[in-house]
């Protein structure tokens, strides 16, 4: 059966990225997109980041160009925003698409496990998945659901 520790991605640098190593972590993944109206919510996730990394949260951001074409940068480009505009220092990934054939692995994964509005497809750019230390929970959030929403659900997986 597969987890999300069977997963490998590339990061903006083009790095491999073992998400094995996450064994025993919080994690949130979520896919991002720097022209959004959503976008603010760089903001909130760093500030997620920032408050609980220490305690075994991990994020990981994964730019995704398929929604109205609102992250048309390359990698560097989107990073780069990510950093200067909003301060992130959590993971960002290279651009990937989240829906369709050429999903990545990871959020065919993802959405197969954790159903949202639209079945298994991504509605929009700042969909959120909570996964457990374990690997054993996914809690899917709506790109409407602000980060600092999260935090009552992030301190019981982290608590267990």
């Amino acid at each position: 059966m597969e987890t999300i520790y069977d997963f490998k991605a590339l990061t903006s640098r083009g790095e491999e990225l073992d998400f094995a190593q996450f064994k025993g972590k919080v994690l949130l993944i979520v896919n991002t997109a720097s022209k959004c109206g959503f976008t603010p919510q760089f903001a909130g996730l760093e500030e997620l980041n920032k408050k609980y990394r220490d305690q075994g949260l991990v994020i990981v951001g994964f730019p995704c160009n398929q929604f109205a074409n609102q992250d048309p940068g390359s990698d560097d480009e989107i990073s780069g925003f990510c950093q200067l505009n909003y301060g992130v220092t959590f993971q960002i990934m290279k651009k990937i698409d989240v829906n369709g054939d050429n999903a990545h692995p990871i959020y065919n994964y993802l959405t197969k496990a954790a159903h949202g509005i639209l079945g298994k497809n991504i509605k929009w750019n700042f969909t959120k998945f909570l996964i457990s230390k374990d690997g054993g929970q996914i809690k899917r959030f709506s790109p409407m659901t602000k980060p600092e929403k999260l935090e009552k659900d992030i301190e019981q997986m982290l608590n267990r």
